[in-house]
C-alpha cells in the first residue's frame, strides 16, 4: 500500500513538472504604463506599449487614469511607468508632491506648449482681449476645458484671476473640448479652449494661442518619462528602452492624426512603429 501512495506521488510530482515545463520555460514580462486620456498620451502610451511587446516580449496593460492617479500610481509602485509627465509647468504640482519617490528619466518629447487656443478667424489676439466684456460675451463668457485637475485647468482658473477674466471655466474632457471646438469652427463661430501643443487639432483646423503677456501658462514645455523606483533592477531591458524613448512633435502628430480619422488606437501606433524602423532601433540600441 505504502508502495502504491509513493508511486502515485511520484508520478503526480513528474506529470506537474512537465506541465510546467509545457507552459513555457520563461515567466512572462508583465508591465504597467499609466497615462492620461488627452490625445497626445494616447498615441505615446500606444507606440511605446507596441515596442515593449513586439520588440522586448512583455505583456503590457494600459491603465487610463487621471493625472493625480497617474503620479500616485507610479510613485507607489502600483504602476511601472508613464511618457505623459508634462514639465515643468502643467504637474509641476504632482512632480513636487511626490518628487523623492520616482525616478525622473528626462524628456521624451521637446517643444510642448498649452494655454488658450481660438480658431484664427476670431479677432482677439491676446488674452487680454478677453477681458473686454463685449469680447468675452463673443465667447458666450465661457472657456471650453477638459478634466477639473488638469494642470491647463489649474493655469486656465489662474489666468481668470491674472487677467481679471468675467469668464466660466467649464469642466468637461478632452474629447469633449474637441469635439466642442470643431462644432463651433465648422460654424465658423467664436470659440475659446484649453489648448496643448502637441495635438491632432493644429492639423485639422487653422487656430492659434491667445497671447499671455502675463505669462501664466509658463514658457514652452516638454514631456517626461518617469517611472517607479527600482524598474531597472527589476526590468532593465525596459528601463533602457523608455530612457531611450523620444520622439518629435511631428511624429506624434502623425499617430494623433491617424486616430482622429476613425484608426484604432494600437493600429495607429504599429503603423508608425512600423514606417519608423531606425527611430525605433535607436530606441532600441543597447539591450540585450
Amino acid at each position: 500500500m505504502k508502495k502504491s501512495l509513493t508511486l502515485m506521488l511520484s508520478v503526480v510530482f513528474v506529470f506537474s513538472l512537465v506541465l510546467a515545463g509545457c507552459s513555457g520555460g520563461e515567466e512572462s514580462k508583465q508591465i504597467k504604463l499609466a497615462y492620461v486620456a488627452w490625445d497626445s498620451e494616447i498615441a505615446s502610451t500606444n507606440v511605446v506599449k507596441t515596442v515593449l511587446e513586439d520588440n522586448l516580449g512583455y505583456e503590457v496593460e494600459m491603465l487610463q487614469v487621471d493625472a493625480g492617479p497617474m503620479w500616485q500610481g507610479v510613485s507607489d509602485g502600483s504602476a511601472d511607468a508613464m511618457v505623459a509627465a508634462w514639465l515643468p509647468g502643467t504637474h509641476q504640482s504632482y512632480y513636487e508632491k511626490f518628487e523623492g519617490e520616482f525616478e525622473d528619466l528626462g524628456a521624451n518629447l521637446e517643444g510642448a506648449a498649452i494655454g488658450l487656443v481660438v480658431p484664427t478667424y476670431v479677432e482677439a489676439s491676446s488674452i487680454e482681449d478677453l477681458a473686454d466684456p463685449a469680447v468675452a460675451e463673443q465667447f458666450g463668457g465661457e472657456i471650453i476645458g477638459i478634466e477639473p485637475g488638469a494642470g491647463v485647468m489649474s493655469a486656465t482658473e489662474q489666468a481668470i484671476a491674472d487677467y481679471g477674466l468675467d469668464m466660466t471655466l467649464v469642466n468637461s474632457s478632452s474629447a469633449a473640448m474637441a469635439q466642442e471646438l470643431q462644432a463651433a469652427y465648422d460654424e465658423q463661430r467664436p470659440v475659446v479652449v484649453t489648448g496643448w501643443t502637441p495635438h491632432w487639432k493644429f492639423a485639422k483646423m487653422d487656430l492659434k494661442y491667445l497671447e499671455d503677456p502675463q505669462g501664466t501658462f509658463g514658457e514652452a514645455e516638454h514631456i517626461s518619462t518617469i517611472v517607479r523606483q527600482g524598474l531597472a533592477d527589476d526590468m532593465a531591458d525596459a528601463y533602457q528602452f523608455l530612457d531611450q524613448f523620444n520622439w518629435t512633435p511631428d511624429d506624434m502628430a502623425a499617430v494623433m492624426v491617424d486616430i482622429q480619422d476613425g484608426t484604432d488606437p494600437a493600429d495607429a501606433a504599429q503603423a508608425w512603429v512600423d514606417a519608423n524602423e531606425d527611430k525605433v532601433n535607436a530606441w532600441l540600441e543597447g539591450i540585450e
